[in-house]
Formats: C-alpha cells, structure tokens, sequence
C-alpha cells in the first residue's frame, strides 16, 4: 500500500520519536528520523519529506534556525512539537514559519489530526505547473525550489 506521505521527525528524544514512528507509521505515513537539528536538514534536503515535525530543543542546531533554514528553500508544512510552549516561543515558531506548534505532553491522536489536515490543505494548495518554482534567475544560473536543482548554462549542477 502506498504511504499517505513521508513525513520527518526531527527531536532528540529517541523515546518519543520512537513511539511517533510506529504511531505514524501504523497510520500509514512513511516516517524517517533525526536526532538533531544538523541532521534533520541532511535528511530534509535528500528526503524532500511532505511534512517536518519539528523540536526546539536540540544538540548541534536548535529547531528555531533547523526551521529558519528550511524556509530559505522550502514551504514544506512544518510543525513545531516541544516543550517549550510559553505563548512568546509559541508566537516565535509561527512567525519563524512553521505552520503549526503543539506544546508538549501532548496526544498522538490530534498530532495525527493535525498532520492530516495540514497535508490535506498544502495538497489543495499545491502549485500549478504555469506558477513556477524558480528561486532566482540570470543569463547563466537558475534555481528551482520544485525540482530541486541548480541550472549553469542549461546544465544541471550536482554536489
């Protein structure tokens, strides 16, 4: 059976993230993990995952700048579950550009419920091929978001 979507989970709690991944996965998602904030946004550039739950508080890069560097490039729905969940650090993430924030302890059905809708209005909204995902362009260089590549001279650049 194919997945709902491929989602990842970005915390430094390997309990928790461990219960979220069979929890997810026997909802159907296809789930991938990281433990810190450095390689969440290695995962999320390989991945290219439809939807990013997201800590704060972690080792190497915290979830604030893994969610800053995400929205460089990417609109892919971010929710923010920590335990941070004062109004200012709730406010901080929404405005940092993460699309939902749920403070824990929190329930496994409304992440659920809250995944779900999430993906169901980004697939309502999902771009048409005419609007373009082109970043930046000039005579010699173009970078599409949607693709995912780079473009010198017509040729694709790899890294």
């Amino acid at each position: 059976m194919e997945p709902k979507a491929k989602l990842l989970i970005i915390d430094d709690d390997t309990t928790l993230i461990k219960a979220l991944e069979m929890y997810l996965m026997r909802e159907g998602y296809e789930v991938h993990l990281a433990s810190n904030g450095m390689d969440g946004l290695k995962s999320f550039y390989t991945l290219r995952p439809e939807l990013v739950v997201l800590d704060v508080m972690m080792p190497e890069m915290d979830g604030w700048e893994t969610c800053r560097r995400i929205r460089e490039l990417s609109t892919v729905p971010i929710i923010m579950l920590t335990a941070k969940g004062q109004e200012n650090d709730r406010v901080m993430g929404l405005r940092l550009g993460a699309d939902d924030y749920v403070p824990k302890p929190f329930s496994l059905k409304e992440l659920v419920a809250r995944v779900e809708a999430i993906l169901r209005r980004t697939k309502m909204q999902e771009p048409s091929a005419n609007t373009g995902s082109v970043l930046y362009v000039t005579e010699d260089l173009l970078i599409d978001s949607e693709n995912w590549e780079v473009r010198r001279d017509g040729d694709r650049l790899t890294y």
